[in-house]
């Protein structure tokens, strides 16, 4: 009886010290994370500007004027253009440096090297260099294209709705290829050697080998990698900024431009707040999808 009484005891306390242990770390989520994320949803059901001090519930009215309006839809298609092509091609491109990478040649190691120092780029340094070699008047693209023929004059390729959002998504490929690269490079690592020589022996080609051992072999990390990708493509901020600042014509504005300009161009708050619960509540629905996949690998 007493031993039993011992171990209750114990048990309490133990658990008493895990809650300590834990309390900071809850504080500080509830802190930064959870009391601005429930703040923000709530200032959506209001008409809040950074205008005017004072304020009152509206119900559901912005979210009927954020759907009902056409610049909004807009800004939902040039989100998933920019999500989809900003994802696959880095994606596509990353999986085919990682395997000429992954082959055991001499200076492997420093092209992996070399190709990293992409990532740890600012994304604003990033911005200025591909909106210098897109510029219009002495972009390198330009005269490029006039040294072959291929054009009589410069294009405005920033200045263009139907370029602009190309520039975008070539520039933040190019910042994200390494960071796929090293995570695909890790997946092709992890595939057996024995496998690869066995379909050989029996015949397969390249493809083959890629399509039937390569990407089964990879399936998880592959689907872990572009949920992240589109993940962070989905809250992406800085490069559509920096470049076109959502322009011309609103042709890049993204989900994070518009909510910046409801909230610190036009200072409505509210409907600032509203564009980002519907922006959180397409990240949480991947954000799910992540966690639960990646725990169940």
């Amino acid at each position: 009886m007493t031993s039993e009484k011992s171990r209750r005891k114990v048990a309490l306390s133990d658990a008493a010290v895990g809650f300590i242990l834990v309390a900071p770390a809850i504080a500080i989520f509830c802190g930064i994370i959870l009391y601005p994320f429930v703040n923000s949803v709530l200032m959506s059901f209001t008409n809040r500007s950074l205008l005017n001090p004072d304020f009152k519930l509206v119900g559901l009215q912005n979210y009927q004027k954020v759907f009902g309006d056409p610049t909004f839809l807009r800004t939902l298609s040039n989100t998933g253009v920019f999500v989809l092509f900003a994802t696959l091609l880095p994606f596509v491109l990353g999986m085919i440096w990682a395997i000429i990478l992954n082959q055991k040649f001499r200076g492997a190691g420093f092209l992996r090297g070399v190709t990293l120092i992409d990532w740890i780029i600012p994304g604003a340094s990033i911005s200025f260099l591909w909106s210098f070699i897109f510029d219009a008047n002495h972009g390198i693209v330009n005269e490029l294209l006039r040294s072959c023929g291929l054009i009589s004059q410069n294009v405005n390729f920033l200045g263009q709705s139907g370029t602009a959002m190309m520039v975008v998504i070539i520039a933040r490929t190019w910042q994200m290829l390494p960071w796929y690269m090293a995570f695909l490079t890790g997946g092709l690592q992890g595939i057996e050697y024995d496998q690869l020589e066995a379909a050989r022996i029996d015949g397969a080609n390249n493809f083959q080998v890629f399509l039937k051992i390569i990407l089964p072999g990879m399936k998880s990390i592959i689907i872990i990698v572009l949920v992240l990708g589109i993940i962070g493509n989905l809250q992406h901020f800085d490069i559509p900024k920096v470049l076109t600042a959502g322009g011309p014509a609103g042709s890049t504005t993204v989900f994070s431009i518009s909510v910046y300009r409801q909230a610190f161009e036009s200072y409505k708050v509210g409907i600032a707040a509203t564009i980002g619960t519907i922006w959180a509540a397409l990240l949480a629905a991947f954000s799910f999808f992540y966690t639960r996949r990646a725990g169940r690998d």
